[in-house]
């Protein structure tokens, strides 16, 4: 079987390419501009809408993983366009790329978030739920549009929307462990926003799981099926670290340092359930959060 993955480079990629290897499957890195050179690397200049399709032939997968980290900075207007252009545009290149070949792969997995049911309270969120308000709302809606047009091409698409990724290699678990460890840790805010979960294994799982099986497509929730409120989460973790946590962060503070992402990013929550790959059999690895912290800190 041949990959092809952009964003190869990040936490999701590294692990899907590591694993997808190892199992003997040949895997094409999309490679932007000024990157360093990769093994199998493909060149793709989203900015400018260039790719080399001719490489991309023969592929039975793609994984689109690309887009900058949304929490990478307080969302200005500059950052904001970053963030649109390295998903929107990103994808739209692929896509566009993808209808132009002689052999088309299969299947297209493209990256989401569950960012795009908005804040939504206690509401049970599942693939089926619409779209919720603001920037992220809003950013998740327009990638995915972008990604679902490789159906017109006869391309099975799935929408893979994320979580909270928990693993000691990267994303968000390594920064919240430093002021667990001091015992400065505490919840976000008032802690009630759930907070949708899901251990890396577990994304590489139900990654592999949706190429193998060819009735899924559309939107699907990559979540682990046992949400929890912020402060569940935080007590979880401190108990997993042996440490307090007493010390919360208050919402106005988030604010004044964070902007619109502490209120979007931070202090909003969606309670997602992954009901399609339940539906379909999938085997979560970790179901529970302190099985999960437990392994992820051992690691």
């Amino acid at each position: 079987m041949r990959i092809l993955i952009s964003g190869a480079s990040g936490l999701v990629g590294t692990a899907l390419a590591k694993t997808f290897r190892a199992e003997g499957a040949t895997v094409a890195h999309l490679v932007r501009p000024g990157a360093a050179s990769l093994d199998g690397g493909i060149r793709w200049d989203p900015a400018t809408g260039s790719v080399d399709a001719s490489a991309m032939e023969g592929a039975d997968a793609v994984v689109n993983l690309n887009g900058a980290s949304i929490a990478g900075g307080r969302w200005t207007p500059a950052r904001k366009a970053i963030l649109r252009a390295s998903r929107v545009d990103a994808t739209r290149t692929l896509v566009d790329a993808l209808g132009r070949l002689r052999q088309k792969p299969r299947v297209l997995i493209s990256a989401s978030a569950v960012g795009y049911y908005g804040d939504r309270g206690d509401e049970i969120l599942t693939e089926s739920s619409g779209a919720g308000a603001g920037f992220l709302a809003e950013l998740a809606r327009d990638w995915e549009a972008e990604a679902i047009r490789a159906e017109s091409s006869g391309i099975r698409t799935v929408l893979v929307r994320f979580g909270v990724i928990l693993s000691a290699e990267g994303g968000a678990l390594p920064r919240m462990l430093t002021p667990f460890r001091l015992g400065v840790g505490g919840r976000l805010g008032s802690g009630k926003q759930w907070m949708p979960w899901i251990a890396l294994e577990d994304v590489i799982g139900a990654i592999r799981f949706v190429i193998a099986n060819a009735d899924i497509s559309g939107p699907v929730n990559v979540v682990a099926p046992n949400p929890i409120e912020n402060a569940e989460f935080t007590r979880t973790l401190a108990h997993a670290l042996h440490r307090p946590a007493i010390f919360p962060a208050p919402a106005f503070a988030l604010r004044l340092v964070l902007g619109e992402l502490a209120d979007e990013l931070l202090l909003a929550g969606q309670r997602a359930r992954p009901e399609k790959l339940l539906a379909a059999g999938y085997a979560f690895r970790f179901d529970t959060l302190d099985t999960a912290l437990k392994a992820v800190l051992a690691a």
